[in-house]
């Protein structure tokens, strides 16, 4: 397959590098329970990180022109990514809000862009921020306010070692940044007494 940036996605690649860590491990790459390894770490890679094959404009071409000018959020949207600095996953949840100027799209569409942008090497404060910009660019709104909150595994089951800490991020674009009101009213919508 080819990623989003015209690199091959060359699985092939990726056996031999697992093989060579194995045996940088000092392990038998020809032991039994790890004779298929490098194969299904390649076949995961390529499904959790197949948002380097897609581009998350597309999922929002299709929308509807509807007199609704008011919030529209999707709470709890949960997903799974990979930390780019140990290729470690971290995994949590995404609220996404947006308030439409005619133009609005179905709500799965939004969470295939946390989908989409998820599955790629990543940081949770680019993550954030990919998914409020775009949908400023892609839909026009008045303004889009996102968050996540995900535990990051090499935070938790190495260096720190810290398991169940949360690391939380927004990006609010248009009113959600210029609006206390309406930013307040996002994080009302969403039960957070934290704000």
């Amino acid at each position: 397959m080819i990623t989003r940036n015209g690199v091959r996605f060359d699985k092939e690649a990726i056996k031999q590098a697992v093989e060579q860590l194995i045996l940088a491990v000092g392990e038998d790459p020809q032991r039994e329970g790890l004779a298929d390894t490098p194969r299904r770490i390649a076949e995961m890679y390529e499904e959790i990180l197949q948002g380097l094959q897609q581009d998350p404009r597309e999922v929002l071409q299709v929308g509807f022109e509807e007199d609704h000018q008011e919030m529209v959020i999707v709470r709890d949207i949960p997903f799974y990514s990979i930390c780019e600095h140990h290729f470690l996953p971290f995994h949590g949840i995404f609220h996404v809000g947006y308030i439409p100027r005619g133009r609005v799209v179905g709500i799965s569409k939004l969470a295939r862009v946390v989908d989409i942008f998820a599955r790629r090497p990543q940081l949770q404060e680019r993550l954030t921020s990919q998914i409020a910009d775009l949908l400023m660019d892609e839909l026009g709104p008045a303004g889009v306010a996102v968050v996540g909150e995900a535990e990051h595994l090499c935070m938790t089951m190495r260096g720190v070692k810290r398991p169940g800490t949360k690391v939380v991020t927004s990006a609010n674009r248009g009113l959600f940044r210029e609006n206390e009101t309406t930013r307040l009213e996002f994080f009302a919508l969403l039960g957070d007494k934290r704000r």
